[in-house]
């Protein structure tokens, strides 16, 4: 088929009056093609006119593409059911060619930001190989619109605390913020409506006005507006995170930061700059950081357990021995647990991302060498009993570990053996209990009473009878 160009040429020569062989030969065409154009004196290609062996079945198609929800597979099973000889090839091609079951293209939009005017916050999961683990991690990350510098680092889990903690270290990190922090809508920000009728958490709405930007969300379903912050995701798993094995998150994030400083420097061939140098323009259009950055913190209230440690999240920190039971202020940083009491810090420890169950306990709340947790005192009965029969020492260690509670209860029953009855039976009864790990103290006073009854409860013969002078 010719097309519109060769069309056109056939024309203006016709017009010079060249003959169609000459047109022919010039154009290397057909002398039937060329008189076909002359007699349609008119250089628009005609339609391609296409029977479709799908075409006497359309009204059907469209019912079972409705009845269907659309699903083409289940079209053609229905159509060859019914006894229609019709490849799926050919029905998705007639689909195709009428625009059935086909969403309307739309050419992508290009956005244009002036310096200052606008950054991207967004987080994404990622699998990370952390202390020789494959876990799976959030990866926050802010993007400058206009000068594309970017900066990411990893948590655990992502709440409403680390948001505000990362984003504070990606501010500091560029030294300023944008006009408008655009956002998804996220419930970490969003209180209430989406898009421009976003209406955000106060909490976030305070954090945002300290640093003189405001929080803005996307219209739903217009996922491409916040296309700066969610192309590098792409980036940093098949780049960053390839190949590389963490200790801990420390040195994940330490490497993080190193790398966006190699990024941020590098050339981009579709900016035809890097956006360490477009950053220098953007520099002195961003709001400047307040004079004194407080840092973030989220508050917890605890009560010092009687070891002497407040949790929080499952990790237990020490505190002085003295607030054993008091409640005390818990803040926790991005980097510490710091512990209050009152106004005043007792206790700074290193923070714990994950929550282990362990206990983490600072030199200066160890007691000293002798001046541990002191031992129970022995109680009265024990002490009586050892005073009174020190032979028995080890059978009165014995029945205290096997008896319920500390073991008045047993001792104060032995002691009262030991006080009523002989001292050798008493031993000799003990001595044997002793041997055939016998504890039960009843049994123990049925064998003392065994031994003394010959000894100490003999009658007389005559005792009962009647007297001589009866």
């Amino acid at each position: 088929m010719l097309d519109q160009a060769q069309r056109t040429a056939i024309l203006e020569l016709h017009r010079q009056g060249r003959g169609k062989r000459t047109i022919a030969r010039a154009l290397g065409v057909s002398r039937g093609a060329v008189r076909k154009v002359i007699a349609s004196a008119s250089s628009a290609v005609p339609p391609v006119e296409r029977s479709f062996r799908a075409e006497p079945h359309r009204e059907r198609i469209l019912e079972l593409h409705k009845s269907c929800k659309g699903n083409l597979v289940r079209v053609h099973e229905e159509l060859t059911a019914a006894g229609v000889e019709l490849s799926y090839q050919a029905l998705t091609g007639f689909c195709r060619r009428l625009g059935i079951g086909q969403k309307k293209k739309v050419p992508a939009g290009r956005y244009h930001f002036e310096p200052g005017q606008e950054m991207q916050h967004d987080t994404s999961p990622h699998d990370l190989v952390l202390g020789g683990k494959r876990r799976r991690v959030q990866t926050a990350s802010l993007v400058l619109c206009y000068s594309r510098m970017l900066f990411f680092q990893f948590y655990p889990r992502f709440t409403r605390f680390d948001c505000k903690v990362f984003l504070t270290e990606a501010l500091r990190y560029l030294g300023g913020a944008c006009e408008v922090c655009m956002i998804d809508n996220t419930h970490l920000v969003v209180l209430e409506g989406t898009g421009r009728d976003m209406v955000p958490v106060p909490e976030m709405a305070v954090f945002a006005e300290r640093y003189g930007f405001r929080f803005l969300a996307h219209e739903k379903g217009d996922a491409n507006r916040s296309g700066r912050v969610e192309r590098p995701f792409h980036f940093i798993e098949t780049n960053f995170l390839a190949g590389r094995r963490f200790e801990g998150w420390e040195e994940a994030n330490r490497q993080a930061r190193q790398w966006c400083d190699r990024v941020n420097t590098s050339f981009k061939r579709h900016l035809r700059a890097s956006p360490r140098e477009l950053f220098a323009v953007e520099r002195p259009e961003l709001r400047p950081l307040p004079l004194w950055v407080p840092e973030v913190y989220l508050l917890h209230h605890r009560i010092v357990d009687v070891e002497g440690y407040a949790t929080v999240h499952t990790n237990r920190y020490s505190v002085p021995a003295r607030l054993i039971g008091h409640r005390v202020e818990v803040r926790e940083t991005r980097e510490r647990i710091e512990i209050y009491d009152g106004p005043r810090i007792v206790a700074t420890h290193r923070r714990q991302l994950d929550p282990m169950g362990r206990r983490f306990t600072l030199p200066e709340h160890r007691p000293k060498r002798g001046q541990g947790l002191q031992r129970s005192k022995p109680l009265t009965e024990e002490r009586a009993l050892l005073q009174e029969a020190p032979e028995i020492r080890e059978y009165v260690a014995a029945l205290k570990n096997r008896a319920a509670g500390r073991g008045t209860l047993a001792l104060r029953r032995l002691l009262a053996i030991v006080r009523d009855y002989p001292r050798q039976p008493v031993l000799q009864a003990i001595r044997t209990a002793q041997h055939y790990g016998l504890y039960d103290l009843e049994r123990l006073e049925r064998i003392v009473l065994r031994q003394i009854a010959h000894d100490y409860f003999v009658l007389p013969d005559d005792i009962g009878g009647e007297g001589p002078d009866s």
